[in-house]
This record gives structure tokens, C-alpha cells and sequence, in this order.
């Protein structure tokens, strides 16, 4: 009799040394585990394409220069030259995500993104920091973000109530269109693992047949490597793009 583990089981966050302080858990877990290994291997991305740089790039360098002007040329669409000052930490954003993810592809390896309490704390935390750059920016004349110029008086509290509500939901989209993705598609890839094992254990004709959902397991895997790809990307455009509205009061 074999036991199949629940899809959801690779999502748990495991105490690996528990630290609490009264009733805080501070503890070091998986994810804070899988964190620095994102950080120590993007570094060490870094220093490799850096490593004897050369005028014709070798294979490291060119992947960072891609990578380099792509993010580059997010910051410069969206925010023009005004964020240039921005792009560092854009550009470590936008490296820190993809490394999250495409390291969470990895079997037996944990994906901090598909967390809602990560992507959720990483969006308020980003949100909190370009609503304090609009206001060092424009002081007051910050919250005109709220009410479009030439609004009919009987409309305004109507009209701010629904600006304020749409402004905040920018927290909620960020947060939750990362970490869905992710979730939904490292549990679909380990549904059909597991519905193909349990083929491949039952013997006779299902043993041969489990070589259908194999096979689509090998094409949901590339198509979730394109998600993982294409969820650092576009969190880090809608950053851009949340920080060009409040710079240019939208």
C-alpha cells in the first residue's frame, strides 16, 4: 500500500530552529532558509557575470546584460529618467523574485513566493514605501491622487470613497496574482506527479498508460518555468507602474 503525500504538503513551512520570545515564534524556517539561498545564489549569479568580463561576453555576462536592460527598460518605460534613482532597487526586486521562483521549481525545494504572507508583507511594505515617496514628493498636494480635477461638488465624497478603495486594492493585486500563480501551479504539477505514480504502481495497462499524464507533466513544467518567469516580471512592472502614479499624480 503506498501513501501519496497531499499536494499542499510541499507548502508547509517547517521550524527548523525554533526561537520564541514570550508568545512570538521567531523561529528559522524553511522559508527563511530558502531566502538566503536565493540571496547567496543571486550574488553569486552576479559575481560570475562579472568574473574576467570581457568586451565579446561570455555566456554568465550576457545573461546578466539581458537581464540588465530588461529591467532597464521596465524602469525607463514606466518611469522615465526620474527613475533612475529607483532602478537599484527595482532591478534587486525584480532578481529576487525570479530566483524565488524559478528555485522553487526545484523538487523537494520550498517556494517562498507561493505564500500569501510573504507576497502580501512584500506589496504592503512596497506600497508603504511609495506612498511615503509621494508625499516627500508633493507633501499635501499628494491625496489630489484622490480627486480628479473638474469633478461635479454632489459626487466628490463618492468619488474619493471609490479612488481611495481602488488605491488600496493595489496591495491585494500585487500580492494575490503572485502568490496564486505560483500555488496553483506547483499544486497542479504535483497532482498529476502524483496521479502518474499511482498509474505507474498499479500495474498492468495503467502502468503503461501513466506515460500520458508523464508526458504532460514534462510540458506543465516548461509552462510553469514561463509563469515563474513572467510573475517576477510583471510584479515588478505594476511596482513601476504604482510608483510612476504617484510621482505623476495620476
Amino acid at each position: 500500500m503506498f501513501n501519496i503525500n497531499s499536494p499542499l504538503e510541499q507548502f508547509e513551512i517547517v521550524n527548523l530552529i525554533p526561537i520564541y520570545f514570550y508568545s512570538c515564534n521567531l523561529s528559522f524556517t524553511n522559508a527563511s532558509f530558502l531566502m538566503f539561498i536565493v540571496i547567496f545564489l543571486a550574488f553569486f549569479w552576479l559575481s560570475l557575470s562579472f568574473f574576467k568580463a570581457k568586451i565579446i561576453p561570455n555566456y554568465w555576462q550576457l545573461l546578466y546584460e539581458e537581464f540588465y536592460f530588461l529591467t532597464s527598460n521596465i524602469v525607463l518605460e514606466n518611469l522615465s529618467k526620474k527613475g533612475e534613482i529607483y532602478f537599484p532597487f527595482i532591478f534587486s526586486l525584480h532578481l529576487f523574485l525570479l530566483f524565488s521562483n524559478l528555485l522553487g521549481m526545484i523538487p523537494y525545494s520550498f517556494t517562498v513566493t507561493s505564500h500569501i504572507a510573504f507576497t502580501f508583507g512584500l506589496s504592503f511594505a512596497i506600497f508603504i514605501g511609495i506612498n511615503i515617496i509621494g508625499l516627500k514628493t508633493h507633501g499635501l498636494n499628494f491625496f489630489s491622487l484622490f480627486l480628479p480635477r473638474n469633478v461635479p461638488l454632489i459626487i466628490v465624497p463618492l468619488l474619493i470613497t471609490i479612488e481611495f478603495l481602488s488605491y488600496l486594492v493595489k496591495v491585494f493585486t500585487l500580492a494575490i496574482r503572485l502568490f496564486a500563480n505560483m500555488t496553483s501551479g506547483h499544486t497542479l504539477l504535483k497532482i498529476i506527479a502524483g496521479f502518474a505514480w499511482t498509474m505507474l504502481i498499479s500495474g498492468g495497462l495503467l502502468s503503461i498508460l501513466h506515460l500520458i499524464p508523464l508526458g504532460l507533466l514534462f510540458v506543465l513544467v516548461g509552462l510553469e518555468l514561463a509563469i515563474a518567469i513572467l510573475q517576477a516580471y510583471v510584479f515588478t512592472l505594476l511596482t513601476c507602474i504604482y510608483l510612476n502614479d504617484v510621482l505623476e499624480l495620476h
